[in-house]
């Protein structure tokens, strides 16, 4: 044991040339052992300074705490479904994965389903094992030519837009989070809105994480508007296609076939009735089961946890911003205002993102970056899954998706004590928000753009935009009261008596699409967004 500084347990059958990366380290004790029950590992664990494996192991909440030495976990794998992550991140241990190995199998996958599907080729195979000749039966199609609309233009949403290019196919995309320099760069058409794309699809692949907002996001209503014959494409996550709508549309023609890996349900109940649809391809998560694949995760997660042990490299953790706990507890607060302002912002925001800019002014240089990381994360919040965007992965995600970041420190500006102004630019679009905590702990935001308000983020808020007139305060608290929503917070601004005015309204709850109809049919106001602030 001379001269071991650390010991990493390595486990699930971890990719070889990942943990020759470990091996090599003269200073690391490196224990590999086949998957056993989580009783074993658990009389194991307090031993280690590090643990990387793949799902099989479920890193759960006894483990973590019977970690006493525990430092980093290590996913060879993009999902961290099996990791207790909140418990990880209240111990102090970073978990990290391996976002970017499976980028190019997955996308391999969705055009061998496709093309499975368009050439016919599974009925094929089956026809001639059956000793039959259905050659006049089985003419297919070619992709060429064929509009493919992806939803979601993340690392595989690019990769599936490059390889439709070289296939001939037009190539339309669906991503409220990238600029439109993004879709220019990857060629690739930009449709506003879902319901724009979708009667221009022939084949339409989802690459879009499931949160709250894309959890069936593909529905009836969705599938009736796909012109009739179209291809359905699921590779991302179970539940952001509803599935009995997805076989109905199957079974009664309107779509022309679909191809899933990934279900709501994992396995697939035997009578799901997905299974007896016609024209569907079905694998069982298949995604990352490529060799290279899982020789990328695992090098990828073995090289960042190699660099976390050895230099206290954070930078690939999923939880945590890399700080002191003395300096974190500090500048908590201004952090969570941070979030708060870029959910905000971002709610604001029409265009693509472009470019989020923060400034400070306060004396903590060592501030700067996790705030700038802590607005980014709200900005991002809806890009990916909640889970899956924290205080360290938020750069990497913006710079997939080619926002540029920047923060700077700028003199103090008094009364405010510690204040933040940030800035997101758009395609030709700019949302300003300004912000401050009073007192070490009331934070408050007290610009948008250029109207001065003072509320506090949290809860719901609502921000109209309406013309300075009397009365308008009273109706809308009116429609709000009589849906019995709870108005915590009103502040109106406006730049001179009788011309634009802004109100920034915080709620309990949530409003309906309903009542925000009739908000909107009010009219004094012209615009109005609402903003899960949290």
């Amino acid at each position: 044991m001379s001269g071991i500084e650390h010991r990493i347990l390595v486990t699930d059958e971890v990719d070889p040339r990942g943990v020759a990366l470990l091996q090599e380290r003269p200073d690391f004790q490196v224990d590999v052992r086949p998957t056993r029950p989580e009783a074993v590992v658990l009389e194991e664990i307090g031993a280690y300074d590090a643990f990387v494996g793949r799902s099989a192991t479920r890193i759960s909440a006894p483990l973590l705490e019977r970690g006493s030495k525990l430092r980093v976990v290590g996913r060879a794998g993009v999902g961290v479904d099996n990791v207790d992550l909140r418990r990880a991140t209240e111990l102090g241990i970073a978990v990290i994965n391996a976002p970017g190995g499976n980028t190019v199998s997955v996308a391999e996958l969705a055009f061998g389903l496709l093309l499975g599907l368009m050439r016919k080729i599974p009925e094929a195979v089956t026809s001639m094992r059956a000793g039959r000749w259905d050659r006049s039966a089985l003419g297919g199609a070619e992709v060429r030519g064929r509009t493919l609309v992806i939803v979601g233009l993340g690392r595989i949403g690019a990769e599936m837009a490059r390889r439709a290019r070289a296939f001939g196919m037009r190539v339309v995309g669906v991503d409220p989070y990238v600029s439109r320099t993004r879709f220019e760069d990857l060629g690739v058409e930009r449709a506003e809105s879902l319901e724009d794309a979708l009667p221009q699809a022939d084949v339409i692949t989802l690459h879009i994480p499931l949160t709250s907002e894309s959890r069936d996001l593909i529905g009836a209503e969705e599938l009736a508007l796909l012109p009739r014959g179209a291809i359905l494409l699921n590779l991302a996550r179970g539940g952001v296609v509803e599935e009995n709508a997805l076989a109905d549309a199957l079974q009664s023609g309107a779509l022309g076939g679909a191809a899933l890996d990934v279900f709501a349900t994992e396995p697939l109940p035997a009578d799901h009735p997905l299974r007896s649809a016609p024209n569907v391809l079905l694998t069982p998560h298949l995604g990352a089961s490529t060799g290279e694949a899982q020789q990328n995760v695992a090098v990828e997660a073995c090289a960042a946890v190699r660099d976390a042990l050895l230099t206290g490299d954070l930078s690939a953790a999923l939880n945590g911003l890399g700080l002191d706990r003395g300096v974190w507890s500090e500048i908590r607060p201004l952090a969570e205002l941070c979030d708060r302002m870029g959910r905000l912002g971002r709610g604001l925001l029409s265009e693509g993102l472009l470019r989020v800019e923060l400034r400070y002014a306060g004396p903590r240089e060592e501030a700067l970056r996790p705030l700038a990381v802590a607005a980014l994360r709200g900005v991002l919040l809806d890009v990916v899954d909640e889970r899956a965007i924290n205080f360290v992965n938020a750069l990497h995600v913006a710079e997939e998706r080619g926002i540029e970041t920047a923060w700077t420190r700028v003199a103090s500006r008094g009364e405010m004590g510690e204040d933040v102004e940030l800035v997101l630019h758009g395609d030709g679009e700019e949302i300003r928000l300004g912000g401050a905590v009073l007192g070490g702990h009331h934070a408050r935001i007290h610009r948008i753009g250029d109207f001065h308000v003072d509320i506090a983020p949290r809860g719901t808020l609502l921000v109209l935009r309406n013309r300075d007139v009397p009365g308008v305060i009273g109706r809308v608290g009116t429609i709000l009261g009589e849906a019995g929503v709870n108005i915590a917070e009103y502040h109106q601004a406006r730049l001179e008596a009788g011309g634009d005015a802004l109100a920034a309204v915080s709620v309990d709850g949530t409003i309906d699409e309903t009542l925000h109809d009739r908000l909107l049919s009010l009219a004094e106001v012209t615009d109005l967004r609402e903003v899960a602030m949290g």
